[in-house]
């Protein structure tokens, strides 16, 4: 009996979460397994992953064949690295903390600087503006008629 370690989907349409799983290979995806070994959730921010690493560890002594998926959790978590004795990877890094965006909205309005007014431009530079142009205009000379 040919054995694999895969994943079987639970969850909502758009909120799947995973448990791994260890079954035999004729199995359907969410079908009868032997022994769950771990879990996996790809929609929380950072994904959760959990594995038993001794049952994983056991699995792969006996033969069990990861399916590609379940093969880059492994490399993951570091099991599949410690069956084949190859070196550690390096930790899973966490994300650091968002900051509040409330909190930090509220530092900066609370700095002790009123508004000062200065953005808003006033309408009497547009009319002088205008009357720049018209003068500009009324002195520049006049093209002359050019006889045919």
């Amino acid at each position: 009996m040919a054995v694999k370690i895969k994943l079987k989907r639970l969850g909502k349409i758009r909120s799947p979460h995973y448990r791994i799983i260890v079954a035999d290979s004729r199995t359907r995806r969410d079908g009868r397994a032997i022994e769950e070994i771990g879990l996996y959730h790809p929609v929380q921010n950072p994904s959760r992953i959990e594995v038993d690493s001794d049952r994983a560890r056991y699995w792969l002594s006996v033969g069990a064949q990861p399916t590609e998926p379940v093969l880059a959790i492994l490399k993951l978590t570091g099991d599949w690295q410690a069956h084949k004795g190859l070196p550690a990877p390096a930790p899973l890094l966490q994300p650091e903390p968002k900051a509040d965006k409330r909190a930090l909205f509220e530092a900066l309005a609370t700095d002790g600087d009123e508004p000062k007014g200065d953005a808003i431009t006033p309408k009497a530079k547009k009319a002088d503006k205008k009357a720049e142009d018209a003068d500009a205009a009324a002195s520049a000379p006049a093209a002359e008629p050019t006889e045919a």
